[in-house]
């Protein structure tokens, strides 16, 4: 029958990551299985049920990336992606060399601060890339409703778990790099406070046993790195920018964006638009100053 074999396909999918499943996760799987065996597959529950085991045996359960604390590898990576921020590459550098010492990059929450289109979120990349952690990226800007982080309790119609969760399942590992944009622009609306939400998500007191409402299982957070962009910090809330190490991000002087467009800009650019070298005059001079003045920051 089509349950029987829903059961053991999902038994199947359990097993070569079954001792790594912490033993009350385990308990949930085992208990749903059984009540998935006793559903007729045409009833709206069995769906239910077996959405619900699908989010739970899809999760990277216990599965790390090896975290690369090298941090001369970190600045050439760093140099390659980005021309100049000295200062907050030291900082970055400086992170990297903390963690090295004390064999985790856990615990710390990054905050980088400043104007749109100074490369926030490519820095961020950037990091994921040096440390080889996974990379997630999602905006908060203008959200209000809680459940976008916390999931829907599965007695909703079409209930989906948060974008933790899915970004766990979406990477395949329990400690990415997750980039949370625009914090400084989080809404709060009648369906909760998302910014109490993020305090349980960010704080390494609290994400070990982070509770999703979809999924109802602790999951542990806390091997997560996540690093914040924001435009204002002084429109964060405190109690997450307490927990926070803001490291800001000016905007560039002419000059610096000359070498940005002529060094970076100019060659991504052509390859987005499929221009070979030889189709295309290079800019030079003034061109150069034209474009670092009207269009980037």
């Amino acid at each position: 029958m089509f349950y029987s074999w829903a059961a053991a396909k999902f038994r199947e999918r359990l097993e070569p990551n079954k001792e790594k499943i912490p033993a009350h996760v385990l308990q949930v799987i085992e208990e749903e299985l059984t009540k998935l065996q006793l559903l007729e597959a045409s009833s709206s529950e069995f769906n239910v049920t077996r959405n619900y085991l699908d989010w739970l045996t899809a999760l990277p359960w216990g599965n790390y990336s090896d975290e690369n604390f090298d941090v001369l590898r970190a600045q050439k990576i760093l140099d390659e992606d980005h021309y100049g921020l000295t200062d907050v590459k030291e900082r970055i550098l400086e992170f990297i060399a903390v963690g090295k010492l004390r064999g985790t990059s856990q615990g710390k929450i990054i905050c980088l601060s400043g104007p749109p289109g100074v490369g926030k979120t490519s820095i961020g990349r950037s990091i994921a890339r040096a440390l080889n952690r996974k990379f997630f990226r999602f905006s908060v800007g203008g959200l209000s409703d809680v459940a976008e982080i916390k999931g829907h309790r599965r007695t909703y119609i079409g209930a989906m778990p948060g974008k933790m969760v899915q970004c766990l399942k979406n990477v395949g590992t329990a400690n990415p790099l997750v980039l949370i944009d625009e914090i400084d622009k989080l809404g709060r609306g009648h369906a909760g406070d998302p910014a109490s939400a993020l305090l349980e998500l960010l704080d390494p007191e609290q994400n070990a046993n982070f509770l999703d409402h979809y999924l109802d299982v602790p999951i542990d957070l806390s091997k997560v790195l996540f690093v914040c962009t924001a435009n204002v910090v002084d429109m964060i809330p405190g109690p997450l920018l307490d927990r926070m190490e803001v490291i800001a991000i000016a905007g560039y002087i002419t000059d610096e964006k000359m070498h940005i467009a002529r060094d970076y800009l100019e060659k991504s650019t052509r390859e987005a638009c499929g221009i070979k070298p030889e189709e295309v005059s290079m800019l030079t001079g003034s061109k150069f100053i034209v474009v670092a003045l009207r269009y980037y920051r």
